[in-house]
């Protein structure tokens, strides 16, 4: 079921929004109406997006008393990515499991250092949309209403009752969910394994080279955004739309991902097909736009994914009593 709902949740999508398009065309814009110069000189960027990211794994674990090698961790990150794009979020699990394999990492402590990662991130990712939508509100309010995302329409659908019954049924659920958790026989395990994942989450505190770890954070983000950015130089409907159109729609792209499909495939489709339509760009040549990009960018992920697991096979473990 893990790998069946994301798949069909994300077909369903494409589905829809693919159901009269014409894919015999595809050919056509491939070889004679795009620029293939400006998605390879986005590749680079897209790579370095995750090199950065095994760099700062590297870093937050060291605080840890874990040093795994800098080779392992980016290979670590690159096989991630490509496994999740069969089951979402596997990857996580994934390159902390690489770690543990080749230099004896704890699991553990690399899962709580992932737990970190993802909440500098969120950081890094609320900065880009609040600059991208102080630049841009008005788009930002069409895109909600079209999309039907608006918080007031959604907080609408409740009523009182239902307010109160969600939250009596969620404060339950975690009650329970304690209370079988105290009564199993490996809750000692279970709170160990926790104590580790707080460490790793607190690992941050006693980093360091600050000013290194902010630079490899923000360079992650920096990359992405080039990676998609010049991908709007492929095309002669794109290539004119600026900055701003690329801010605001690589935003709602990455906010679209966090819907659990493989890379994204659907919610991305939809969320930034309807950033480009606002700003005048047939829907035609939008779904060309998405259907492309995320193809070869995923395709790009296959490829180092492939790559990691040929090189990993290659780099000898480190000796257990020397990590």
């Amino acid at each position: 079921m893990n790998i069946a709902l994301p798949l069909i949740l994300g077909g369903a999508i494409l589905y829809w929004m693919y159901r009269d398009f014409d894919f015999s065309s595809i050919s056509d814009v491939l070889l004679h109406k795009m620029d293939w110069t400006w998605m390879i000189l986005s590749f680079p960027f897209g790579i370095m997006a995750m090199v950065f990211r095994g760099l700062r794994w590297k870093q937050t674990l060291a605080p840890l008393g874990e040093k795994p090698r800098a080779s392992v961790c980016v290979n670590a990150i690159f096989l991630s990515y490509a496994v999740s794009l069969v089951i979402p979020r596997v990857g996580e699990f994934a390159r902390c499991g690489v770690l543990a394999r080749h230099d004896h990492t704890d699991f553990a402590k690399a899962l709580g250092t992932v737990v970190t990662e993802r909440a500098v991130d969120m950081i890094i990712m609320l900065l880009f949309t609040l600059t991208a939508f102080l630049l841009q509100v008005k788009v930002f309010g069409t895109f909600f209403s079209r999309t039907g995302t608006r918080l007031d329409d959604i907080i609408g659908t409740f009523s009182t009752t239902g307010w109160i019954v969600t939250i009596i049924c969620g404060v339950a659920a975690v009650i329970l969910i304690y209370l079988v958790l105290k009564r199993l026989s490996f809750y000692n395990k279970i709170k160990q394994t926790m104590h580790s994942l707080i460490q790793g989450i607190l690992s941050l505190e006693n980093v360091s080279n600050v000013p290194l770890y902010i630079f490899y954070s923000l360079s992650i983000w920096i990359c992405y955004f080039l990676h998609y950015y010049l991908t709007f130089f492929c095309f002669g409907f794109t290539s004119s739309l600026g900055l701003t159109c690329a801010l605001v729609s690589f935003v709602v792209g990455s906010i679209a991902v966090i819907v659990p499909t493989p890379n994204g495939a659907g919610p991305w489709h939809f969320s930034v097909k309807t950033m480009l339509a606002l700003y005048g760009v047939a829907a035609n040549d939008a779904l060309y736009f998405v259907l492309i990009v995320h193809t070869v960018q995923t395709l790009l992920v296959i490829v180092m994914g492939i790559y990691s697991w040929i090189r990993l096979g290659f780099i000898k473990r480190s000796p257990k009593e020397t990590v």
